[in-house]
């Protein structure tokens, strides 16, 4: 997704928040004889454009602080650096590779499913040794690692995604993080290919609606159907278990009609669903 979008809203979620915890002030008492403010026409417009939000958050966003976040998975992966990342993926008996990826702190690819669960997007066995889109960082690895547990569950033996990293450009500086795809962070999971050599596509089995809520009370596909009902349970388990700070589905926007945003956020400890 745009590290603009979810930042604007991400802003705009974090300042409702604040505004409704403050206490309300009484007004303050006009001056007397005080002067009319003297504005040129284009400073006044200036001003009135950088008041005006960057964009509005869903009603039904979900946006959670728990008191218990750095004990969730997420936020306990998101801080580890990569001598302890690569270490329990190690524990884990997790077989990945090295990888350079501007951008990409702890860049790895993975070699082998995680959980019988293969991770990978549609380009030909060729080329995935080197198609860049396969790179994650190591912390995002440990994520889908737990995800790869749920589908496991659910006879889930593929997922087809569309990227996880996708390059920040040439101009990035070197050595320095990014985030969401930029940063090898995120994945955008749009297929999910069972045993029995059926699929379960978000574009086609998802059925939400936008600005529809996610999970929860009175959530839930419309018409639900025995495979929009257990599309639904796999990703709303997946957030019950705060495996990824940002989680976003074709009810947040159209350009996530066909996928999941699952994104991993390191230094934070909140969860966005949507």
């Amino acid at each position: 997704m745009s590290g603009k979008l979810l930042g604007a809203l991400i802003l705009v979620l974090a300042g409702a928040r604040a505004a409704a915890a403050e206490p309300a002030k009484p007004a303050a008492k006009p001056a007397a004889k005080s002067a009319p403010a003297k504005a040129s026409k284009p400073k006044a417009k200036a001003a009135a454009k950088a008041k005006k939000p960057a964009g509005r958050p869903h009603a039904n966003s979900r946006f959670d602080a728990p008191a218990d976040a750095e004990t969730t998975p997420a936020v306990r992966y998101g801080a580890l650096d990569q001598v302890a990342c690569e270490a329990e993926l190690d524990a884990r008996q997790i077989a990945y590779a090295p990888e350079i990826a501007p951008g990409v702190a702890e860049p790895v690819r993975l070699t082998q499913p995680l959980h019988g669960v293969t991770f990978r997007t549609d380009e030909p066995e060729s080329k995935r040794a080197t198609t860049p889109y396969e790179i994650s960082d190591c912390r995002l690895v440990l994520a889908l690692d737990d995800f790869a547990a749920v589908l496991e569950k659910h006879d889930v033996v593929e997922v087809r995604h569309y990227s996880m990293y996708r390059s920040p450009g040439k101009s990035w500086p070197e050595g320095k993080a990014a985030t969401q795809h930029a940063g090898g962070m995120a994945i955008d999971a749009g297929r999910f290919l069972r045993k029995d050599g059926t699929t379960l596509a978000v574009d086609t089995v998802f059925h939400g609606a936008i600005d529809a809520k996610t999970c929860g009370e009175g959530a839930g596909p419309k018409p639900a159907t025995p495979d929009s009902l257990e599309l639904r349970e796999i990703l709303c388990d997946t957030v019950a278990e705060h495996l990824f700070n940002v989680v976003l589905t074709p009810n947040f926007n159209k350009p996530h009609h066909n996928h999941f945003h699952l994104e991993v956020t390191a230094g934070v400890k909140w969860f966005l669903v949507h």
